[in-house]
């Protein structure tokens, strides 16, 4: 027999070993939480970054304790680009990708990146929330590993004129040096708008306007105003010529390894995100007209049909739309 230690000790003894108890449940109890990182290359301000706070308190309210969201701006966690790669291989859950990222690795999506594809935002929704968004976030699961969950209206693209013209078609913008992106899918677009399409870098826009080196450039119309463009521009045409998309995506692993009520939460989520997103970005949109009127500028509206029928005309005459779907135009046409 060996004798007992005095009731201090014991005392001592017995409070180490429940702290040491409660040390080693702690890394347990922190792993029950699953671990949802976000990677967003949005600044704090902007619409599509708020947007994930919205996410982060919809999943808090619906599963209380069972997830931990961390969100990650401007780009700290992973760049702009390589959020996809990030996501398949599975050192990131969640991020927003564009149409333009998906389409490098999925070529028939790039019929979404094509001039007057997508009508307005409400046919947007349409789309992507229907058979066909269904049907090509399929093909996006299976060549990229990821899983789009909603979609975030990402603006719609404005012509904004150096000096003020009638424009109705096309035919009107004969002529006009228009400022694009320097890709040739930008290039191609800015032709097919009537347009003699000029590549220079963003931050030479301003001072290209100013001089006369262009004369317009195509952007959504909060950043002609956060560009200041309206300063050195007398015309913004309302041409509404591309309506761009983000969507919202899941690593397709950590998707699998959710519990199907998990997974319904997490969709719910990403639902509640874009809903926020969208209906901000739409009223921000609305008000910036009269906010142009005012600083001087005419605003106008062309004939939208006959803009709609010549560009999609360039594309379906080109190498673009070799690579989509057969029938797929004509279904999103027909999406009211």
């Amino acid at each position: 027999m060996y004798a007992l230690p005095p009731p201090s000790l014991r005392r001592r003894t017995l409070l180490g070993s429940g702290l040491a108890l409660a040390a080693s449940a702690m890394p347990v109890l922190a792993q029950s939480k699953v671990l949802l990182r976000i990677s967003s290359p949005a600044g704090p301000d902007d619409w599509h970054a708020r947007m994930w706070t919205v996410f982060k308190d919809t999943l808090e309210k619906s599963a209380p304790g069972e997830f931990e969201v961390q969100i990650n701006l401007n780009a700290s966690l992973f760049k702009q680009g390589a959020e996809p790669t990030a996501m398949a291989r599975g050192n990131l859950e969640l991020s927003t990708v564009s149409a333009f990222d998906i389409a490098k690795q999925v070529p028939e999506f790039s019929i979404f990146t094509a001039g007057y594809v997508v009508r307005d935002p409400a046919q947007q929704q349409k789309i992507f929330n229907g058979p066909i968004g269904a049907e090509m976030f399929k093909r996006v699961q299976d060549k990229m590993d990821i899983t789009p969950l909603a979609t975030a209206y990402l603006g719609t693209r404005q012509l904004n004129l150096r000096d003020t013209r009638s424009v109705k078609t096309p035919a009107d913008l004969k002529g006009v040096k228009l400022r694009m992106p320097g890709s040739k899918e930008w290039l191609f677009l800015g032709e097919a708008l009537g347009a003699t399409a000029t590549p220079l870098a963003f931050g030479e826009v301003y001072l290209g306007l100013k001089s006369g080196t262009i004369d317009a450039q195509d952007n959504p119309l909060p950043t002609v105003r956060a560009a200041k463009f309206y300063e050195v521009t007398k015309q913004i045409v309302l041409t509404s010529h591309l309506v761009d998309s983000l969507f919202i995506a899941i690593s397709s692993k950590a998707l699998t390894a959710l519990a199907p009520a998990q997974r319904q939460k997490v969709l719910a989520a990403a639902q509640a995100a874009c809903s926020y997103n969208n209906e901000n970005r739409l009223k921000e949109e609305a008000e910036l007209v009269a906010f142009f009127k005012k600083e001087g500028l005419q605003v106008s509206t062309p004939d939208l049909d006959a803009f709609h029928k010549a560009v999609q005309a360039a594309y379906q005459n080109s190498d673009y739309a070799k690579v989509w779907p057969k029938g797929l135009l004509d279904r999103i046409n027909a999406t009211k």
